[in-house]
């Protein structure tokens, strides 16, 4: 009997640890992460915060400049706002580098601040760019939107005086939400309110999807008028005005849109009054009162003659970026106790740190972005680009409106949120699968009528 040797069979073949996808949504989701822990964090204005802000952004572009590595294709897509952003970025250095700035270590860690606001917009501009993307953004925004407006609103029930419920205030403010000052919480609100609102405009929900989004909507519209920020009320009129304009120049369907908006108004009025109280009420009448005193010579009004001073001795470089709270006692006009941090005019500050030549970059940033978006916005309630865009012009609208009376752009969380909605409102028109090119086609050929059809 004769044995023979018998091969020994192949290993089997050694499967490889499946190492997760870097994927584009991935990061997407990670600067969204950022940009939304930063207001829960008092607005991502003390150092800790303000060190993770940084930290976080300086490794969502080392992730997207790997994922670009590993690809080996450097896949960069433009956008108009890099140019401004980059000359802006450019005139800081300048300051601090030649010695202009009043107090140089200040400037520097704005710089470090402005820096960041750049690599979490280039980081979303390069990851956001389809359809499905959107609509995951957009739905995260507006779930966000809801947990803090809801604890905004229930927090101002039963207030204790305290953060949370639990940290102290050390320097005094005016608690809503996560933040010392209602006022940056209406800043907040004003961004991510679009969100819910577009969705509840579009074909993107249905049913009772877009009931809840609507709904939704309406408690962040109240809640700014709950927290009794006056700026943050005036930025939602212009919102709406904005939207209705848009919505009123439509030509297909455009009494539907319009009847919505105003259903919806009527929501934001019947949870005013549910909720609202005394309080609201004499903070609605006080408004003009208050109005008149400032024009007739308030804190603010002073505060704004002290500005045009110190701009008038640094007219061009400015003062330096950040030295605001540094330079103002040396020309403040009026007596108070009070340390006067902030210019409450976001303009007027741009124009006192950075001069005229900042101040030009910043029309100059501005412009592109309303010129980007014109093109974009032709049919938004079909496309997914448009309404996008719509979203994004709308909260970009609400803070530039805000900034006239209060210094949104001052908190880090606010400030990084109004400058990547900006790079979102300028950036390329997003991809459409070939699904929902048929779809909405599809839509538009029922709404066009039979006639359309059968041409």
């Amino acid at each position: 009997m004769s044995s023979a040797l018998a091969t020994p069979p192949d290993p089997a073949p050694v499967a490889k640890a499946s190492r997760p996808r870097l994927t584009s949504t991935a990061l997407l989701m990670g600067a969204s992460a950022v940009l939304l822990l930063g207001p829960l964090a008092f607005g991502a204005v003390e150092p800790w915060s303000i060190f993770a802000l940084e930290a976080c952004a300086m490794l969502l572009l080392a992730l997207w400049a790997y994922r670009q590595w590993i690809k080996r294709v450097l896949n960069v897509s433009d956008n108009a706002l890099y140019r401004p952003m980059a000359a802006f970025f450019a005139l800081v250095l300048v300051q601090w580098l030649l010695g202009t700035t009043a107090y140089r270590h200040v400037t520097y860690t704005h710089l470090l601040l402005y820096a960041a606001y750049g690599m979490l917009a280039f980081v979303v501009t390069q990851t956001l760019r389809r359809s499905s993307q959107f609509e995951l953004l957009a739905r995260l925004f507006t779930g966000y939107g809801a947990v803090v407006a809801s604890f905004a609103v229930l927090q101002g029930i039963a207030p204790n005086g305290k953060l949370y419920w639990i940290w102290p205030l050390e320097q005094g403010g005016s608690i809503y939400g996560p933040y010392v000052n209602h006022n940056h919480y209406a800043g907040l609100m004003e961004m991510l309110l679009p969100f819910p609102l577009v969705l509840a405009a579009t074909h993107f929900t249905n049913g009772k999807r877009k009931l809840a989004v609507a709904a939704i909507a309406a408690l962040m519209a109240g809640s700014i008028f709950l927290s009794g920020s006056r700026g943050g009320m005036l930025a939602f009129v212009a919102q709406m005005v904005v939207l209705g304009v848009l919505l009123v120049q439509k030509r297909e369907g455009s009494w539907k849109q319009p009847l919505m908006l105003g259903a919806f108004l009527a929501l934001v009025i019947v949870f005013l009054v549910w909720l609202g109280n005394n309080e609201l009420t004499q903070r609605l009448i006080s408004i003009h009162s208050e109005a008149r005193e400032e024009i007739n010579g308030g804190v603010r009004l002073s505060i704004d003659r002290d500005c045009l001073r110190m701009l008038l001795k640094r007219p061009f470089l400015g003062w330096g970026l950040g030295t605001f709270p540094i330079v103002y006692p040396e020309f403040r006009s009026f007596y108070t106790t009070f340390f006067v941090n902030q210019a409450h005019n976001d303009y007027l500050q741009l124009l006192v740190e950075t001069g005229l030549a900042g101040f030009s970059i910043a029309v100059w940033f501005l412009v592109l972005v309303f010129r980007q978006v014109v093109g974009k916005l032709k049919n938004w309630t079909e496309t997914a680009s448009g309404a996008m865009t719509m979203a994004a012009l709308l909260g970009c609208v609400g803070i530039l409106v805000h900034s006239f009376l209060d210094f949104n752009l001052q908190i880090p969380a606010n400030a990084a949120l109004f400058y990547v909605l900006c790079a979102i409102a300028a950036s390329a028109p997003l991809q459409e699968s070939q699904r929902r090119r048929v779809l909405r086609r599809h839509r538009l050929i029922v709404q066009a009528g039979p006639e359309t059809a059968a041409s």
